[in-house]
């Protein structure tokens, strides 16, 4: 009778080490990991990557529309209307909009051609937490132009 409790002791001890042994390890390893690919950067080095460490200006022409309490941060709606002539050769070439405080900061990239009409875009981006949210356009010239505005989440969406 002893050497069955003994042998049900000892396979309960190896099932928790071999249970809470791998957690451990991958904790430690996922703080050293470094965040790899192309959206795992800060606001200030995806606008740098967007724009090729040219930067971007405020603009009064880029109407960035957000809510400023947003109760539900899993589904925050996001409209960008640039206030710019669509035609050939003097358009808007793209639309990024950034999230400040998220992991993946840059949150929508949209392409676009002069045959499109408008400079409008409007989707729903994931806010893990009260954060600034920017739109960014691209202009044909070559520059980039900017709105920001501040969303204030109750209950966040990333996490």
């Amino acid at each position: 009778m002893k050497r069955r409790s003994f042998i049900k002791s000892i396979a309960a001890v190896s099932a928790v080490v071999a249970t809470v042994t791998p957690a451990v390890l991958m904790a430690e390893e996922a703080k050293k990991a470094v965040p790899k690919g192309p959206n795992a950067l800060s606001v200030e080095a995806a606008i740098d990557a967007i724009t090729g460490g040219k930067g971007a200006k405020e603009s009064d022409k880029v109407k960035l529309t957000v809510p400023e309490i947003a109760e539900n941060g899993a589904v925050v709606p996001v409209k960008v209307n640039v206030d710019y002539p669509m035609e050939e050769g003097n358009y808007v070439k793209a639309i990024h909009v950034l999230a400040a405080k998220n992991g993946n900061s840059r949150c929508v990239d949209v392409m676009l051609t002069p045959a499109n009409g408008k400079a409008y875009f409007a989707t729903r981006i994931k806010l893990g937490s009260t954060q600034e949210v920017i739109g960014v356009a691209e202009l044909s010239d070559g520059t980039f132009i900017k709105a920001a505005k501040s969303v204030k989440v109750t209950i966040g969406g990333c996490g």
